[in-house]
């Protein structure tokens, strides 16, 4: 337990060094690109963004990494996801694929009042709330926005993924790298981790028009 607790640690410090826009998604063409990350924040506040079910009040998802991408208009606002999650272990692994399988329920985000009014970085003072594009004034009570579309990234350790790669479909959500890549000094510039991430996205289902 105690290992887990210092692996999550040591990819969240490691994560807290990636930009508000997920690395390899390049800028949206036309159209508002309003990414933010909400876990971790660089204070490791305990007020972070968090996933949940529709009228759930204490199960709470909350992964290593989230961006969230806010879209829609301020009527009818919603945010697409890229989870990052560490595992440790193949249980570990199959409890948090668990919470992310594909399912007719509604999955919502969850944004906290003191993480919306604080600025966005330490070297960007504008608040959080207005990078969204979706809210027109300060909040003043949480803001809970379903989750159009999910993407999750899986770090597993050298041998999991392996094994993985080699006998496991991913669902099409999903996407999976070693653990020793997630960790690396100055992952977010690693060009095949770049490339991987880059399909993570709603746009990598069209064809690009050059």
């Amino acid at each position: 337990m105690q290992h887990r607790e210092s692996l999550d640690l040591k990819v969240k410090e490691r994560l807290k060094r990636w930009p508000q826009r997920p690395p390899g998604l390049g800028a949206q063409r036309g159209g508002q690109d309003a990414w933010l990350r909400g876990r971790p924040t660089e204070d490791f506040a305990s007020c972070q963004p968090f996933l949940k079910l529709p009228g759930s009040t204490r199960m709470r998802t909350l992964p290593d990494g989230l961006w969230l991408k806010f879209g829609g208009t301020p009527q009818e606002p919603y945010v697409d996801i890229l989870a990052v999650e560490a595992c440790g272990t193949i249980q570990n692994l199959l409890d948090k694929r668990s919470r992310f399988a594909p399912s007719t329920h509604s999955l919502l985000a969850v944004c906290p009042v003191p993480w919306l009014l604080a600025p966005i970085a330490k070297n960007d003072p504008t608040p959080r709330w207005q990078r969204t594009g979706v809210l027109l004034h300060p909040p003043t009570l949480p803001v809970t926005l379903p989750v159009r579309d999910m993407r999750v990234l899986y770090g597993l350790k050298h041998h999991h993924y392996a094994g993985f790669a080699m006998h496991q479909l991913p669902h099409a959500h999903e996407f999976f790298a070693p653990m020793e890549t997630l960790m690396a000094e100055d992952s977010h510039d690693n060009p095949a981790l770049q490339a991987l991430i880059s399909r993570a996205c709603v746009s990598a289902n069209f064809l690009s028009s050059t």
